[in-house]
């Protein structure tokens, strides 16, 4: 088992992780199915990082995310249902199915926006620590995002501003350029940027900044409980640059499952990883790796991970259910929510 992690916090971080690998899961097959169109964009191996980072938070405080949201939301324990039918873009959705995929979010618990548009949820993370920061109640908010975002002009001016008045903002910055598409395959880089050192743009401002391994729970969790206590304390911002290999399934322009289902047997030892995924499936796939450590403990372990993972697809089948049975939003409600209501007497 992972070292320097409480045995009741790694099977946690596995429940929720796999919940999130079978949501992702569905959603491309949703998508193949011809349910619903447009792009969208999957979590699948940043597990490792949202997870921990997510879950180290309390109820107080508050999120800011981007377009590969999905699994930020389930972790601060959103309904999958409500998620895949916003997805869907079904009245029954998290927002009414006006979001979709690229705007998932849940006020209710915490999260301030979640923006499609690359490095605005850092923008946002600010203002909200800010608002912590008036409140002075101790509350945090923690920013999501990937390594394109610091190619951005804003995330400069508000990095800039978080170390100024030295608020209580978490930057957790999952990197996923590591194994990026190529211009072989029709794709681009996911980073464009002259500094070879991500971490000396934070640190320049004067940043609390550190490097972690993305796959690693362990990691995410240490760093993320000490960027926490030392924006609970006041110190200021930090800045977490989780380091999550690309999976193959993002490669394409448009998702697809290039591992397979997630087969936990591989986590066993019961099936094989040979192949051309086999590094992922052995070094870098999250769940694979972290159920591969919980199995460890013996028989019992290994029928708990299984275990989790029937009520993880149980959960996620309902989910799907529920949503594909969902209505479509009203067309008299189209106009909802884009003027200003005058208040009933």
């Amino acid at each position: 088992m992972p070292e320097g992690l409480a045995e009741t916090l790694q099977w946690q971080y596995l429940e929720k992780m796999l919940l999130i690998r079978r949501f992702e899961e569905t959603v491309v097959k949703l998508a193949n199915d011809g349910h619903f169109r447009g792009h969208y964009h999957l979590y699948i191996g940043q597990e490792g990082t949202g997870v921990p980072g997510i879950l180290a938070l309390e109820p107080k405080d508050r999120l800011a995310t981007t377009h590969r949201n999905h699994g930020h939301v389930l972790a601060r324990g959103a309904d999958p249902g409500a998620g895949l039918a916003e997805i869907l873009g079904r009245a029954t959705g998290l927002n009414g199915g006006r979001g979709g995929t690229i705007h998932l979010c849940d006020p209710a618990l915490g999260f301030l926006s979640t923006s499609g548009v690359v490095g605005g949820c850092i923008s946002l993370a600010v203002g909200g620590g800010y608002a912590c920061a008036q409140r002075r109640d101790g509350s945090v908010t923690m920013a999501l995002f990937g390594d394109g975002a610091l190619e951005e002009g804003v995330s400069f001016e508000a990095l800039n501003i978080a170390s100024l008045w030295r608020l209580p903002v978490i930057f957790l910055c999952e990197n996923n350029s590591a194994g990026a598409m190529g211009m072989a395959k029709g794709g681009y880089p996911t980073l464009v940027h002259a500094s070879t050192d991500l971490l000396l743009i934070p640190r320049s401002l004067g940043i609390s900044s550190v490097r972690v391994d993305g796959v690693d729970v362990a990691a995410v969790h240490a760093a993320a409980t000490q960027a926490i206590a030392h924006c609970r304390s006041g110190q200021g911002p930090v800045f977490i640059e989780a380091m999550t290999p690309r999976w193959a399934g993002s490669d394409p322009l448009w998702p697809e499952l290039a591992t397979g289902i997630t087969d936990l047997r591989m986590a066993t030892g019961e099936l094989g990883t040979d192949g051309p995924h086999e590094q992922w499936y052995d070094c870098y796939d999250p769940v694979l790796r972290l159920a591969r450590e919980m199995a460890k403990g013996g028989a019992e372990s290994v029928r708990r991970i299984f275990a989790l993972d029937e009520t993880a697809r149980k959960r996620i089948a309902d989910a799907a259910e529920f949503a594909l049975a969902s209505p479509l939003p009203a067309p008299e409600t189209a106009l909802d929510h884009v003027f200003a209501q005058e208040a009933s007497a």
